[in-house]
């Protein structure tokens, strides 16, 4: 019979050990979504607390450094998601999870596609400053697009009942929070410009805005068909959503963000108590200027009822200015008639100049002594042509062909009348007919004797 060796036995430590590394090993990176409950900070900066739904639960330690990184004040009984590794605490055996990232559950999903969304619309240039519009300088009526049973109207309206009651806020009812707020937030911007542009309405700006909340119930605010809408938009748009410390991409896009609805308010209502002072200060300052004003009329009154001379005086001067001036006329008329007159004999002795009977008289003279040499050079020209066409006879008859026939030349030719000019245009026995200065005569051409 043989005996079996039991199995070697663990110390409470090492069980401990070996499985926080097996748990380790397997469990290296691991996203946990459940209630923070429990949570305790002592002062060594760490966190501890417990997550848990509704069958389970589990510890959690959450060490200082890695928790600075947490953008938002835990509290027991929020949704969160964490980030970590499943451990063992050996001491106690306790089974935990060491954290390494927190965030709000649901929460960081849209904050991711919140940063995501502002990255993209920031690279278009939706966020420049030369896209944005000036408010009017006389703001009259604004269309607020909000619910009309929120807190933010209420606070708009309240600013508006004691700084500026004559305002026209014209409201454009839609829903603030939920699936269906976005797309009826941008639908109210494109109607408020549509009947800005039809006339319909005489909207200045469009004021969209809205109470505070989470990021979930500001979530419309920053859809990209609110974005959009705002962006084309002809009218000026104010963004006033949620509370001072909250931001949407609304606020970006849009040409002013204010901090509230009631900063909004502030910003586009003038100060009623302020301009009334104003207006005091204003009409004390005109009566001021009336007064001195009067007090300088006055004083210009008096100035001009010393400077008044008697009216007997100022006739005698006229008188005697009118009867210099007519001095001064009649010497212009006669200075005017004498140079009508000079003018006129200088016309006459030109019009005698002229006189069309003279005139006749020179060009009749003027042409018959023309004739005359007309007549004459005629006359020179012929015999001056006669002598040179007798002199062109003579050299003609002295060159022609008969002096040459004279002399005892003749001319031969062919029976068809050709001029033989050559012996070789001549053939034995050919009939030929020789012209003399006296006479014609047949020859024949004989051949030559050997």
């Amino acid at each position: 019979m043989t005996t079996q060796e039991p199995p070697q036995s663990l110390t409470v430590s090492q069980l401990n050990g070996l499985a926080k590394q097996l748990l380790e090993d397997c469990f290296a990176q691991v996203n946990v979504t459940g209630e923070l409950s429990t949570l305790s900070r002592p002062s060594s900066g760490h966190w501890y607390f417990t997550l848990k739904d509704d069958r389970a639960q589990i510890r959690c330690a959450f060490f200082k450094g890695k928790n600075m990184r947490v953008n938002f004040n835990p509290e027991p009984g929020q949704q969160v998601s964490v980030r970590g590794k499943v451990s063992l605490y050996e001491g106690r055996g306790d089974y935990q999870l060491i954290v390494d990232s927190m965030q709000q559950a649901g929460a960081g999903a849209l904050a991711l596609a919140f940063e995501k969304l502002k990255q993209e619309l920031l690279a278009a240039g939706w966020f420049d400053p030369e896209h944005k519009k000036a408010l009017p300088s006389n703001i009259k009526h604004i269309a607020v697009v909000t619910s009309p049973t929120g807190a933010a109207i209420h606070d708009i309206l309240s600013v508006f009942n004691r700084r500026w009651p004559a305002m026209r806020i014209s409201v454009l009812p839609v829903l603030v929070q939920g699936n269906n707020a976005a797309g009826q937030i941008a639908n109210a911007i494109a109607w408020a410009n549509h009947w800005a542009r039809s006339k319909q309405q005489d909207f200045d700006v469009i004021l969209v805005s809205r109470g505070g909340g989470s990021l979930e119930d500001l979530w419309p605010f920053n859809e990209q068909i609110v974005a959009a809408a705002i962006h084309d938009s002809e009218l000026p748009v104010i963004s006033a959503v949620g509370h001072e410390v909250d931001f949407s991409i609304s606020d970006f896009v849009a040409d002013i963000r204010a901090a509230t609805p009631s900063a909004a308010a502030e910003l586009l209502s003038p100060d009623q108590a302020e301009l009334i002072s104003r207006l005091h200060l204003l009409k004390g300052r005109l009566a001021k200027a009336q007064q001195l004003r009067l007090r300088r009329w006055q004083e210009q009154l008096l100035s001009l009822t010393r400077r008044v001379r008697d009216p007997r005086s100022q006739l005698r001067e006229q008188s005697q200015r009118l009867d210099d001036l007519e001095l001064r006329l009649h010497r212009q008329w006669q200075q005017s008639q004498r140079r009508r007159q000079q003018r006129l004999n200088a016309a006459n002795q030109q019009l005698a100049l002229l006189n069309p009977q003279r005139q006749l008289s020179n060009k009749q003279r003027d042409l018959s002594q023309l004739r005359k040499r007309m007549l004459n050079a005629i006359r020179q020209n012929m015999k001056q042509s006669k002598a040179a066409s007798q002199s062109l006879e003579h050299q003609l008859r002295n060159l022609g062909p008969e002096q040459t026939l004279n002399r005892g030349y003749a001319i031969v030719q062919n029976v068809d009348g050709t001029i033989i000019r050559d012996t070789k245009q001549l053939d034995p026995g050919q009939l030929l007919r020789a012209k003399f200065g006296h006479g014609e005569a047949e020859l024949r051409v004989e051949p030559k004797s050997g």
